[in-house]
């Protein structure tokens, strides 16, 4: 891109970005969201690192990955249904209040020593029930915030969230877990989710048309059985972004939830170097979505060699941490990692955002999340197993395989995507 022009194009997003943090209903939804991630990734680490100091095993760690994906795998698509005819602004309070008690929960029965591992696997089973349909109310609800042109950049401010939950939040676990002990990280996460719940209060979401509207089971139906067709059958090329984004995240969730295994027993990391390891995860996520906001709109077609180049390099960072690398160069590769992990956020959202209907947002990212879950639940059983059976080595083999895969499908249905969308714009 000619210097001119990048300069035009920083120009024309940062002023895209400067009127969406101008307006308070946004600023506040994004607030919780800083908060709330940055509790999530205190939470992460810690959970993880208890549940592997408690057994020893990198099946029962991934075992709370699998718990967590069960819910929106089977009940993403109907609490999706269920998420287009409520107020999305009470919905996400509700959630937020009660994963903050339920959190609370762990560290106080484990403190009473009445918490075994079946009962932490319960209590993580239902804190994701109350999460799964957070993701589609907070996809549903920014369309309703800002304008259609400004969807990209709404998006890219929102997964900076994400990037700043990924950058602080797993360093401060690390310190936190060295002093107080990784289930008492929990009480911090609590408290993240509450002060994310009065975040959303004063804000203001637009109703739709289907808000309010009584659901029967009839209606659940019908409702359900239009989400799915206006991904598999109205919008084809939607289904292969499906396809696309649910290989990269079936190794990138593996990655994710073995780190602590492969920080241990590959890199050698004690908990504070874990904790920077995971956040150069959020470096990654950082660059790519500045990356992005200085992009011109690209179409349909393109965003999938965006998504190609980057698993490939993804996939390579991942065969590197089998090198024994030094902790700098570790951090370096792992960021390269989140780069490529984080790029199919914005781009699968916006997507979804610009071409879906209003009043069927939530069931079309219910839907569309149903068939990432199953793929990252498949990552994590499979490269959790080869961690146990093989060792975390050929666990990364694998890992670094499927996300290369994932950019060679790219590749291999740009061609499909560019017949199917007629050489034109996608959006």
């Amino acid at each position: 891109m000619p210097a001119t022009k990048m300069r035009q194009a920083v120009a024309t997003h940062a002023g895209a970005w400067r009127r969406l943090l101008a307006s308070r209903d946004f600023t506040w939804l994004w607030a919780g969201q800083v908060i709330s991630q940055i509790g999530d990734g205190l939470a992460r680490v810690a959970l993880l690192w208890f549940v592997y100091d408690l057994t020893g095993s990198a099946l029962k760690m991934i075992t709370v990955g699998l718990l967590q994906t069960i819910p929106p795998l089977l009940l993403g698509p109907l609490a999706g249904v269920y998420m287009d005819r409520v107020a999305k602004r009470a919905a996400m309070i509700v959630m937020d209040t009660v994963r903050a008690g339920l959190l609370t929960l762990i560290p106080v029965l484990y403190g009473f020593d009445l918490l075994n591992l079946t009962g932490l696997y319960v209590l993580v089973f239902v804190i994701s029930l109350f999460s799964m349909a957070y993701g589609p109310a907070l996809s549903a609800a920014i369309p309703l915030m800002v304008k259609h042109d400004e969807l990209t950049s709404a998006n890219a401010i929102m997964q900076s969230s994400v990037t700043i939950g990924q950058l602080f939040g797993p360093a401060i676990s690390g310190l936190l877990i060295s002093f107080i002990g990784a289930q008492n990280v929990l009480y911090a996460n609590a408290a993240t989710f509450l002060v994310s719940a009065a975040c959303k209060i004063p804000i203001r979401i637009k109703a739709t048309r289907a808000e309010g509207i009584p659901l029967s089971i009839h209606g659940m139906v019908r409702d359900l059985r239009q989400g799915f067709r206006f991904v598999f059958v109205q919008h084809p090329v939607l289904m292969l972004l499906m396809l696309v984004a649910s290989l990269s995240f079936m190794g990138s969730t593996g990655f994710i939830y073995l780190l602590p295994v492969i920080g241990k027993r590959v890199l050698h990391a004690e908990a504070v170097e874990l904790g920077w390891l995971w956040s150069s995860l959020g470096v990654g996520i950082l660059f790519t979505t500045v990356w992005l906001a200085v992009q011109e709109e690209a179409n349909f077609c393109r965003r999938l060699w965006v998504i190609m180049g980057s698993a490939l390099i993804g996939g390579i960072a991942v065969f590197g941490l089998n090198g024994n690398p030094s902790l700098i160069i570790a951090i370096g590769l792992i960021a390269a990692i989140g780069g490529n992990s984080g790029l199919v956020t914005p781009i699968v959202s916006a997507s979804l955002q610009q071409v879906t209907p209003r009043e069927m947002l939530a069931r079309v990212f219910g839907v569309f999340n149903t068939g990432i879950m199953a793929f990252a639940m498949i990552g994590m059983t499979v490269f959790g197993w080869m961690a146990d059976y093989y060792g975390p080595n050929i666990s990364l083999i694998g890992i670094g395989a499927t996300i290369i895969g994932s950019g060679g499908v790219s590749a291999f249905l740009v061609p499909r995507c560019m017949s199917l969308s007629g050489k034109q714009e996608f959006l």
